[in-house]
C-alpha cells in the first residue's frame, strides 16, 4: 500500500520563523510523521527572513490569484531534517519586517486577511493539482485561523478529499470586516451561521472548524473545555456540534528531543536523576545571573509570555508567601507591559529573593527550568503546554492549574502540584505542597525520577495523527500502530 500523503499547512517552522507554539509543533511533528513512513509536506509563506535563511530554493510555477487576493508563485526547498518544505512567494504580502502576524511595533499587518488567503488559496490549489507540482496529497491538515480557508476553498471548489484543522489557541480566530469577504472569493452563500459568518464578521478559525472534515485540539482536555462557553471563544456550539459527531479529538502536542539534562548544550552543568549535582549547580547560576542571593531553600522558575491568560498576577499576590516560606522565584518572559511592571514590582520589593529578566534568551530559559526546583504555571487556560514537560524531564516539578495540556501532561503528587481553584490562595495550597515535599528529601527524589523518567517526544502524537488519518481516508491501520488515545470525543456532546 503506498504511503499517506499529507500537506501540512502552517505559519511558522521553528529555526525559520517562529512566534509561538505553533513552529515547535512543526518542527517537530512532520518528521515524526515521516519517521512512521507517512509522505507528508510543509506549505507556509515565503518571508523575508526564510527565504534568507534556505541556501537553495527551486521556483516552480505561478499560483494563481483570486479576487483581490494576487498571483504568487511556489518554492521548493529541502530541510535539513530531509523534510519537503515548500514556499508561497508573494513578495507585497509576505517579504517584510516583523513577525509572521505582526509589525516590527507589535501590530498585526492590515493585510493579514489576503496574506493567509493566499497561503489557504495555495494549499487549495496543491490539493486540486493546480501547482505544478507532481505531487498531489491524500490529506490536508491545516493549523489555526491562518490555515483556516484551506477547507474552505477547498470544499467551494469541489476538492474531494479530507482535512483536518488543529486549533493551537481558539482565542485567536483570524477575525475580519465582512466587506472582506468579496475580496477573498468567499461565496455569498457561505457568509452564514453554517460557514464563515460569526457575529457579522469573516472569521477564518470558524471556516476551517465548519468545513474541515475533522478538528483536533492540542490535548484531550482542552478539546473538552472548547465546547464548553467558559474557553471556547463563542464557538463553543460549533465545536460541541463537531464533538457529538465525533469530528473533534484532543491530540497532545510533544517536545524535541534537545530537552535533555544529560546533554543540552545550553546548561553548564549536565546532570541525570542519579546524579543532581549539576542541578544544583545550574540553580547557582541561575541565582548569580539574576543577582539572588545563596540558599538552601526551592527555587521556583518562571518561563513564560507575560500576559494574562498564565496566570502570573497570581504568582505576584502570593510572592510574599513564597519568599517569607524561604522560597525564591526567578522569572524569565516577555509580553504585556503591566504584567511586566506587576512583576518586578514583586522583585523590587524581594531584591535577593525575586529576579525578573524582560525579554528572552534561549540558555536562560533553559538554564532557569533546569536549575529550578518547580515551575510555577498558573494559566487560566492552556491548551496544551510545552513547559511543563520541558521542566518534567528537567526535574522542575511543575506546579499548575488543572486546565487543558497542563492537566492532560501532569500526574498530581507524582511528577508535579495541580491545583482546581484559579485564586492566590488555590496557588498557594499547591505551593505548601510543594515546600513539603521539598523538606522530604525521599519523596523528593522519587517525584523527581518519575518527572524525568517520562517522554514528551513526538512519537506518541504522530502514531495519534496517523489513525486519525487512516480513519479519516479508510484505509486500515497499520499492525502494532498505536491508537489515538483522544480521538472522536463523542463524550463530550
Amino acid at each position: 500500500m503506498s504511503a499517506i500523503k499529507v500537506l501540512f499547512v502552517t505559519t511558522e517552522i521553528a529555526g525559520l520563523a517562529k512566534a509561538g507554539g505553533l513552529g515547535e509543533v512543526s518542527a517537530g511533528l512532520p518528521p515524526a510523521l515521516r519517521q512512521r513512513g507517512i509522505d507528508v509536506r510543509l506549505l507556509m509563506p515565503g518571508y523575508r527572513a526564510v527565504l534568507a535563511r534556505l541556501p537553495s530554493i527551486d521556483w516552480g510555477e505561478d499560483l494563481p490569484g483570486r479576487a483581490a487576493i494576487p498571483a504568487g508563485r511556489l518554492g521548493t526547498a529541502l530541510l535539513p531534517d530531509g523534510s519537503v518544505l515548500h514556499l508561497v512567494a508573494q513578495p507585497a504580502l509576505f517579504e517584510r519586517a516583523g513577525t509572521p502576524y505582526c509589525t516590527p511595533e507589535g501590530r498585526d499587518w492590515a493585510d493579514n486577511h489576503l496574506r493567509f488567503a493566499r497561503l489557504s488559496l495555495a494549499a487549495a490549489d496543491i490539493a486540486a493539482g493546480r501547482a505544478g507540482l507532481d505531487w498531489v496529497p491524500d490529506i490536508v491538515h491545516a493549523n489555526d485561523w491562518p490555515g483556516g480557508l484551506t477547507p474552505a476553498y477547498m470544499r467551494w471548489d469541489g476538492t474531494s478529499m479530507p482535512t483536518v484543522l488543529t486549533i493551537h489557541n481558539i482565542a485567536y480566530q483570524g477575525n475580519f470586516d465582512a466587506g472582506q469577504r468579496h475580496l477573498l472569493g468567499i461565496p455569498d452563500a457561505a457568509f452564514d451561521v453554517n460557514g464563515v459568518e460569526f457575529h457579522g464578521q469573516v472569521s477564518f478559525l470558524k471556516a476551517g472548524g465548519f468545513y474541515a472534515s475533522h478538528v483536533t485540539a492540542v490535548s484531550p482536555t482542552y478539546a473538552r473545555e472548547i465546547t464548553t462557553e467558559p474557553l471556547g471563544a463563542g464557538l463553543h456550539g460549533l465545536m460541541g456540534g463537531r464533538a457529538a459527531s465525533g469530528e473533534l479529538s484532543g491530540i497532545v502536542n510533544g517536545i524535541d528531543d534537545s530537552w535533555d539534562p544529560g546533554s543540552d548544550p545550553h546548561l553548564p552543568h549536565h546532570f541525570d536523576p542519579d546524579d543532581l549535582h549539576g542541578k544544583h549547580a545550574n540553580a547557582d547560576v541561575v541565582r548569580t545571573g539574576l543577582c539572588l542571593r545563596p540558599s538552601d531553600g526551592p527555587l521556583f522558575g518562571i518561563v513564560s509570555r507575560l500576559v494574562h491568560q498564565k496566570g502570573l498576577d497570581l504568582v505576584a499576590e502570593a510572592a510574599n508567601d513564597i519568599v517569607d516560606q524561604g522560597g525564591q522565584i526567578a522569572i524569565l518572559g516577555l509580553g504585556d507591559p503591566e504584567i511586566e511592571h506587576m512583576l518586578s514590582r514583586a522583585s523590587r520589593r524581594h531584591r535577593d529573593d525575586i529576579g525578573v529578566l524582560i525579554g528572552f534568551n534561549e540558555p536562560m530559559a533553559r538554564r532557569i527550568v533546569a536549575g529550578s526546583d518547580f515551575t510555577l504555571m498558573p494559566s487560566r487556560f492552556e491548551p496544551c503546554g510545552l513547559t511543563q514537560m520541558q521542566a518534567q524531564r528537567y526535574g522542575a516539578l511543575p506546579i499548575a492549574h488543572a486546565t487543558g495540556g497542563l492537566a492532560d501532561t501532569i500526574a498530581d503528587g507524582t511528577t508535579g502540584f495541580l491545583f482546581s481553584t484559579l485564586s492566590p490562595d488555590g496557588l498557594m495550597a499547591a505551593c505548601h505542597r510543594a515546600f513539603d515535599a521539598f523538606g522530604d528529601a525521599a519523596r523528593l527524589e522519587e517525584m523527581r525520577r518519575a518527572a524525568m523518567a517520562r517522554s514528551f517526544g513526538w512519537a506518541a502524537a504522530a502514531a495519534e495523527y496517523e489513525a486519525l488519518y487512516r480513519r479519516l481516508l479508510g484505509r486500515p491501520a497499520v499492525l502494532g500502530s498505536a491508537p489515538a488515545r483522544a480521538v472522536v470525543m463523542e463524550e463530550a456532546a
